[in-house]
């Protein structure tokens, strides 16, 4: 193993003790913001919570286990803001947490720790995935997670760290299957390097079963619900996403992670690849590389769906960069490279946590050169659609309540809402423990399935529609009648501004709508 011993004792020696000050600096950074600051509930969240009252093997747009994992966190903490928050948060704690003991396994001291650990704190990205609830948070966990064991795995010789291997590898699935690009580089690993002995034990299959076993319970999902998952990847790719190009995915990850963590991710790829004696931890650097190759060769892929992998870098970085310091005599590298991260992450902080008031965060951003640019091809505004998505909600679901009221009391029982979107849909359904609101429908990923089983047979007269245009609403309806108009100032331009309708006598039935308008994207 390389390990790094400094003559001398030294601050940076007490490493777990560095690397506990690591994890719980990062957990106060997002139980402060969630306390004293943020901007309101996210669009993804209010979906996330919606799906958390029907339970289910799997959903349109992703496996089921974050879902679940909300389902405790809500019925222990409760569903507002903060308690909302509370698992991302302590998920981005525990990714400190594994790539300090993947530093260690590496052989690095308190130094290497020190940089890995700041490398994640600061990075805009990992900031941005633990400030708000999604199946993202839990993923980069267990990324982190799955390169420890690997690590251990290999050098342990233990079948049991097979085993725990596997279970991470199918959790991980369970909860995105994005962990299928791990998974290939860990297949090539066991192919062309030394660890491919392990192929003649059974353990490497075990492992794979394993993970499968526990993912199965989504294929099954997918199998009974006409494959809508692969239904949904194929029109995201092409048609959300298709703007994309190969060369916005590497620029993007300039931008996701802020300049001065660029040495750190580089000198980790050179300590992977070129540091002679760092070649038993080249595995985790040939899964790296194997994950960037995918979403190379895939086209479309967004520069986030790479923010998992770079805690394997950046624990690298951190173990090449104490051995230059340090065999080097780079002394003043010691404390600068730190606070270079340090620097860079409170300059960037504040376009992942939404930390700024909202006026000031606009003039922050437009003073440093930020653009609001998005991969959604999207109109914008003032503010970037990470933040513009916490806006809103409330007051339409509000304006919705106040149009449902005016309704003669004899035919609110035969109202529903029609919602574009997952996050109108949310919103409305959020809020109806707040404000009067009839059930809602939507043709958007899975409420497309709800819209089928919880409506179907029903009879609805009336129909409250957030958006759109009437003469689009008068070929299912026979009167359609603006009523209200939902204003926003900093929500998506694509929220704001929008007709209330109050739509009666379906032209068709609801069921005949229901086929016709899915949207699985």
């Amino acid at each position: 193993m390389l390990t790094v011993k400094p003559k001398g004792k030294h601050s940076w020696d007490n490493t777990l003790i560095i690397l506990s000050i690591l994890v719980v600096i990062k957990l106060f950074i997002h139980l402060f913001t969630n306390i004293f600051a943020g901007y309101g509930i996210f669009r993804d969240e209010l979906y996330y919570l919606a799906c958390t009252n029907r339970l289910d093997l799997g959903f349109v747009d992703h496996p089921p286990l974050s879902i679940y994992l909300l389902k405790v966190s809500s019925l222990l903490f409760g569903r507002s803001l903060f308690p909302l928050r509370i698992l991302p948060a302590i998920a981005g704690a525990l990714t400190v947490l594994f790539t300090g003991l993947t530093v260690k396994k590496m052989g690095g001291r308190g130094l290497a720790v020190s940089i890995a650990g700041l490398s994640i704190i600061s990075a805009p990205i990992l900031l941005a995935m633990n400030t708000f609830y999604s199946m993202n948070c839990i993923d980069i966990l267990l990324w982190s997670i799955a390169a420890y064991l690997v690590l251990v795995v290999f050098q342990e010789k233990s079948p049991r760290f097979w085993i725990i291997l596997g279970v991470v590898l199918g959790l991980g699935l369970l909860n995105k299957i994005s962990m299928a690009w791990f998974g290939a580089g860990l297949a090539l690993v066991l192919l062309v390097t030394k660890n491919r002995k392990n192929l003649v034990t059974p353990w490497p299959y075990i492992t794979a079963l394993i993970a499968f076993l526990i993912f199965s319970p989504f294929i099954i999902w997918n199998m009974t619900n006409d494959f809508a998952h692969l239904e949904f990847i194929r029109n995201a790719t092409q048609f959300k996403y298709s703007s994309i190009s190969p060369v916005d995915f590497l620029l993007g990850q300039l931008l996701l992670f802020h300049p001065f963590t660029i040495p750190i991710w580089l000198a980790g790829l050179f300590f992977y690849f070129f540091n002679k004696k760092a070649i038993e931890f080249r595995p985790l650097g040939i899964i790296f590389i194997t994950v960037l190759l995918i979403l190379l060769v895939n086209g479309r892929s967004k520069p986030e769906y790479m923010a998992a992998a770079f805690p394997i870098v950046f624990a690298a970085g951190g173990a090449q960069w104490e051995r230059w310091i340090v065999h080097k005599k780079w002394i003043w590298l010691k404390y600068g490279l730190p606070g270079l991260l340090v620097m860079g992450g409170i300059l960037t902080a504040p376009l992942a946590l939404p930390i700024l008031p909202v006026e000031t965060f606009i003039s922050y951003s437009r003073a440093i050169g930020m653009g609001q640019g998005n991969y959604e091809s999207k109109e914008l505004a003032a503010l970037p659609q990470f933040y513009a998505d916490m806006f809103g909600w409330e007051k339409m679901a509000r304006t919705v309540s106040e149009v449902y009221a005016s309704l003669p009391p004899g035919e609110k029982e035969h109202t529903v809402v029609f919602a574009g979107n997952y996050g109108e849909a949310g919103a409305i359904e959020y809020f109806s423990t707040k404000y009067p609101l009839p059930p809602v429908v939507s043709p958007h990923n899975n409420y497309w399935i709800w819209w089928g089983r919880e409506h179907r047979g029903k009879e609805v007269k009336t129909v409250i529609i957030i958006g759109g245009k009437q003469e689009e609403h008068l070929r299912s309806l026979e009167k359609v009648e603006p009523v209200a108009l939902f204003k926003c100032t900093y929500c998506m331009p694509y929220e704001n501004n929008k007709t209330i309708f109050v739509g009666r006598d379906l032209r068709r039935s609801l069921e005949e709508l229901w086929k016709e308008l899915k949207q699985f994207n």
